[in-house]
């Protein structure tokens, strides 16, 4: 057998061996694994910034006149408003779509959760095309109505809202429509706590449509609805399925966007982005059109499935994406590898209103059906709170990006609060 240590030569000899099948992971490991950008043990960019703290505090001052004592941790105040929704604190949780693996009861746990919470929750996309809307004899566990019912019967009054994330399969099921009409819904519309989220795209596979793994008797049922592909072998049990990624310019979010404002007047619209070159005209395009909120998933973002090279080789870092976008006005809220609370100042720092919980909250739903994702938000909240007191800072709308040090930078960091 010839060998090439010059080559990743084991990568080579799995595509002569298996074919199409060895550009994903393992087959295998579909509706058990989570999977994103590989990150060495250095972690990336945003991982090796350091939150620097000043010596000297004048906020802190302010707070202590303020308050007529010392200032402590708890005077951290994190509630804030994320695209039209009041929140407990700048986080909310990132859509899970119709990937086997937020089905099982943890999409229904999650969505429980996160209403007690109060934290906004994202529904994402092709749940209704591939698991139905829950009513009328389709499974409630598995649709997109169960999800809507779970979290709405837990979410306090005035905390909260759901975003329903619609795709070009989306459309044609007429997704937001039911949804607007759906008495269990009622409640959150007439509160201003419903939105509609336009995907043009996600970090794991920017330019693509989602993807997910089907049995072959699944995939008979809505061939004509997506791309099927025997990608695994057609002595297989599985098969590829792959939704359109949709078409988009300037104008044509423009109208989309108009579109939402003018069909569903009293939801909120959202639009998410793929951590794209023009991210930042992007945002900027969605704002003026009358956007609520923008979501940028960073190249690091979480999926079901996707192809090995999109997860480690396509679409820019988080970090990349902020700075291309910058400071703004409006609500920014981004995802990427965000699970505890000095990721998510750092993304607070750089521009963003809010930070999303994906894999992270299916992993704590996964170790705990009823508390895992509750205490995984009180551990980022109490984390948020120790890192903003300890930079001087009691309102994180304080933070900036003096309130950080990128190794390697050769920009001085501000020495004052």
């Amino acid at each position: 057998m010839i060998t090439a240590r010059q080559l990743p030569e084991d990568a080579i000899r799995a595509r002569a061996r298996e074919g199409s099948a060895a550009i994903f992971p393992d087959v295998g490991g579909y509706g058990r694994s989570l999977f994103g950008a590989d990150v060495d043990s250095g972690g990336d960019e945003l991982d090796r910034a350091r939150i620097v703290p000043p010596v000297f505090v004048p906020r802190r001052l302010e707070k202590m006149f303020d308050l007529a004592r010392e200032p402590v941790y708890g005077d951290v105040g994190l509630s804030t408003v994320l695209g039209g929704f009041t929140a407990p604190s700048p986080v909310f949780l990132c859509a899970f779509g119709s990937t086997q693996v937020a089905g099982s009861g943890l999409g229904i746990a999650a969505s429980e959760q996160a209403g007690r919470l109060g934290m906004p929750m994202v529904i994402g996309e092709n749940v209704v095309p591939m698991h139905g809307y829950g009513r009328m004899g389709e499974s409630a566990e598995d649709g997109l109505l169960g999800r809507i019912r779970a979290y709405a019967g837990a979410v306090p009054d005035g905390l909260g809202g759901v975003v329903v994330q619609q795709s070009t399969e989306d459309a044609d099921a007429e997704v937001w429509n039911l949804v607007y009409s759906d008495p269990s819904a009622t409640k959150l519309l007439e509160t201003g706590r419903l939105a509609f989220e336009l995907k043009v795209g996600q970090g794991a596979k920017p330019g693509l449509g989602g993807m997910t793994v089907l049995s072959r008797t699944a995939a008979g049922e809505i061939a004509e609805q997506y791309t099927v592909d025997e990608t695994f072998g057609t002595d297989t049990a599985m098969v590829l399925r792959s939704s359109s990624p949709g078409t988009f310019t300037g104008e044509i979010l423009r109208q989309q966007i108009h579109l939402m404002r003018n069909n569903y007047p009293r939801s909120r619209a959202w639009v998410k982005l793929h951590p794209g070159r023009d991210v930042g005209e992007a945002a900027q395009v969605a704002w003026a059109a009358g956007a609520d909120a923008v979501t940028v998933d960073g190249a690091e973002g979480g999926t079901g499935w996707a192809p090995s090279v999109f997860l480690d080789q396509v679409g820019l870092p988080l970090v990349e994406c902020l700075r291309r976008v910058g400071k703004h006005d409006a609500s920014l809220l981004v995802s990427g590898r965000v699970w505890e609370g000095a990721r998510a100042l750092k993304c607070l720092a750089m521009g963003a209103s809010a930070v999303g919980l994906g894999r992270a909250a299916l992993l704590a739903v996964d170790e705990d059906a009823t508390e895992g994702l509750v205490r995984l938000v009180r551990c980022l909240e109490l984390e948020l709170r120790l890192l903003t007191s300890a930079l001087g800072k009691y309102d994180l709308a304080d933070l900036t990006s003096d309130d950080l040090w990128f190794p390697g930078s050769s920009a001085r960091t501000e020495q004052h609060g």
